[in-house]
């Protein structure tokens, strides 16, 4: 099917859709925004996912109302495990920002480049960032040197935070990176010209208020390929992501405070804000993370087999790598509901990952642009090649080249409405920049 980001016809939210699959209930704070997802309603004026989510999920670890799984599990192959329950967090996310905001030299509005693998220190800054309101762009550690240099000219970010791999890379473009003021390596060694995070972050207070950020102010920005052209910043803003996945993290990945779910997705990618960040915690759920330095099938069926994941998210492709292994042994006792996403799921995967799980696979849609615009939910039948239903609150419609609503079954081009009300987890635009 052909793809289109091109939208411009009346809303007209699918209110009646998720009625039609049977609901678990939901926790209080997710409801509350699942209302605003469903438009029932209004988007606050001030939100931040820092105070308004997380340390309410704080609140409710406290009174004893929430599973005793972590909201943070991390694990390497050397069996090393680090676990944050919503409290830890909220106060080693609070040393983070006064680590941004002191030494760093950062302030709100600023923007900060983090380009580091699947470790725990990715997960602080990214909350710290959202507590000091300063704007979060991640990058893959697949990056070049021309890359990163791009990335800084074009975004003006004042820092960098990079690990001792890419450390080097960013040395080599320093001069032609005016704006950067701060390199932070993440790293039990030292380098000359670079802060070191675990040293700044020992010294750093865990005392911090949370500013006010506005629903519409930016809080990250992902640079993503075009047709044409070099690579484009596109910016979100607090409420865009903070409360948009909370309907697809509900019913497209089945998520509740009971689950621990894990999602491979390389830390640059939107995949792992997506569903290593935003919708799980908002539904309350653990993020379980394995640093995995490459994907490994023999390494994914373990981690599986050992640990009480409930929920797994990983590309089409790597599910193809996984049925290719004999799974006949692997039991994955605690494991109930696979989601992807990212490409099409071939059937034939789909069947031999069910004949051995006993479990479907959901396939959900979206871009850099957009939450989840539609996926198969929870208790529906999946139809081969079928991306489900529209997510709240996007009316998700098939077009030709003139805007004109195709029947079903014909080809055309995927649309959101956008008038008379734009849907507030839209991205607020591409951000243009001169170099």
């Amino acid at each position: 099917m052909k793809t289109l980001f091109k939208c411009f016809w009346n809303l007209r939210p699918p209110h009646n859709l998720l009625h039609q699959v049977k609901r678990h209930l939901a926790s209080p704070i997710t409801s509350h925004y699942e209302a605003i997802n469903r438009c029932e309603q209004e988007v606050p004026k001030y939100f931040n996912f820092a105070s308004d989510v997380l340390d309410r999920w704080t609140q409710v670890e406290k009174e004893g109302k929430r599973s005793p799984y972590p909201a943070f599990w991390w694990v390497d192959d050397q069996s090393k495990e680090v676990k944050w329950s919503f409290e830890e967090l909220g106060v080693l996310s609070r040393k983070a920002a006064n680590m941004l905001l002191g030494p760093c030299g950062l302030q709100r509005g600023d923007r900060i480049m983090t380009v580091l693998p699947r470790i725990p220190e990715w997960w602080l800054l990214s909350v710290a960032c959202m507590r000091t309101g300063i704007v979060f762009i991640p990058g893959t550690p697949q990056l070049t040197a021309k890359d990163i240099s791009y990335r800084l000219q074009a975004s003006k970010a004042k820092c960098i935070v990079v690990s001792d791999t890419l450390a080097p890379a960013v040395d080599s473009v320093l001069s032609e990176c005016n704006f950067l003021k701060t390199k932070l390596l993440v790293s039990d060694s030292s380098r000359d010209g670079w802060m070191n995070f675990k040293d700044l972050f020992q010294a750093a207070p865990a005392s911090h208020d949370c500013v006010k950020t506005t629903s519409d102010e930016p809080m990250i920005i992902y640079f993503t390929s075009g047709s044409t052209g070099s690579p484009k910043m596109v910016e979100h803003s607090h409420c865009s992501y903070g409360i948009g996945f909370t309907s697809s993290g509900r019913h497209w990945m089945n998520l509740t405070p009971s689950d621990i779910f894990w999602n491979t997705s390389d830390t640059g990618w939107v995949k792992s804000a997506w569903s290593s960040v935003f919708a799980p915690w908002i539904n309350g759920s653990c993020v379980f993370v394995h640093h995995l330095l490459k994907f490994e099938p023999t390494v994914i069926i373990n981690t599986l087999n050992r640990y009480p994941i409930t929920t797994f998210c990983t590309a089409p492709t790597a599910y193809r790598m996984l049925v290719q292994h004999d799974l006949t042994s692997c039991k994955f006792m605690s494991l109930k509901h696979c989601v992807t996403g990212g490409e099409p799921l071939i059937p034939e995967v789909m069947e031999r990952w069910k004949a051995h799980t006993g479990l479907d696979i959901y396939e959900g849609y979206g871009q850099t642009e957009t939450v989840t615009i539609c996926s198969n939910i929870k208790g529906m039948k999946i139809k081969p090649g079928s991306l489900g239903m529209a997510s709240p609150p996007y009316d998700v419609q098939t077009v030709d080249d003139e805007g004109n609503v195709q029947p079903p079954g014909q080809e055309g081009y995927i649309a959101i409405r956008i008038k008379p009300k734009r849907p507030f987890c839209l991205f607020s635009g591409y951000l243009v920049s001169i170099i």
